[in-house]
């Protein structure tokens, strides 16, 4: 997959991730796992990405003796996640155009 579009299908499904309930580092990409194959070091600048974005908030709780790190969706990460979701039948019209064009 093209790296560009990775990137912006990485971000919405993080946001969406997130949007189901507050999680951390480890979580999210766990629960990501299901879908693509991700690492925390791609994670973490998603994330930071998307907090100076406005898009997600933190907040850190106590576990096991030690700070966790949970990110929460904002109102503009609902937004973008809506942006995506509208935008998607468009995609879908381009990639069967492509594809009908490969198999001409």
């Amino acid at each position: 997959m093209d790296a560009q579009l990775k990137k912006g299908v990485l971000e919405v499904l993080v946001l969406s991730v997130i949007s189901r309930q507050d999680s951390y580092g480890y979580q999210i990409v766990n629960d990501m796992s299901k879908y693509i194959e991700t690492s925390e070091s791609t994670l973490y600048p998603i994330l930071k990405r998307l907090e100076s974005q406005g898009s997600i908030s933190t907040y850190s709780i106590e576990h096991n003796g030690r700070l966790r790190k949970y990110y929460k969706i904002a109102p503009n990460g609902l937004a973008k996640i809506d942006e995506f979701l509208r935008s998607w039948p468009e995609m879908l019209n381009l990639y069967e155009y492509i594809k009908e064009g490969r198999h001409a």
